[in-house]
């Protein structure tokens, strides 16, 4: 048992990715526990999980060049909008001149992530 616990920690010395870790790690519970019919043995093979990183966030600079950088005026503003107010893509392009409040900076996301309605304002605005 100690030679199958042993075997993932040799692998990361290796330098196996962490999906191809938890790859090995699946099969060698699959083989102790179906093919050798060992029910004890899975649960102690631990899987790896990835640590998280922080993303790279760029720098105004950095986005002012990206946002001029695009030709196109609807795509720049698409792009802009969803910068600005922190939308994804979906929520974007699922937009209506509606949904634009422009008297109190407010933009109504309709069927945002999980299906929900939000108002979202442009940061440093304080919604009512």
């Amino acid at each position: 048992m100690e030679e199958v616990r042993a075997y993932p920690v040799h692998l990361v010395a290796g330098g196996i990715s962490w999906s191809g870790l938890n790859k090995v790690v699946c099969a060698l519970r699959f083989f102790d526990g179906v093919t050798l019919r060992r029910s004890d043995l899975p649960e102690r093979i631990p899987h790896a999980k990835e640590p998280r990183k922080l993303p790279v966030v760029p720098s105004a600079q950095e986005v002012v060049r990206f946002l001029e950088a695009v030709p196109n005026l609807k795509s720049r503003v698409a792009l802009t909008t969803a910068y600005a107010a922190g939308l994804r893509v979906s929520e974007v392009a699922s937009l209506k001149i509606a949904n634009i409040d422009s008297g109190r900076m407010v933009i109504r996301v309709e069927q945002g992530k999980g299906g929900k309605s939000l108002p979202r304002c442009r940061p440093g605005i304080a919604m009512s």
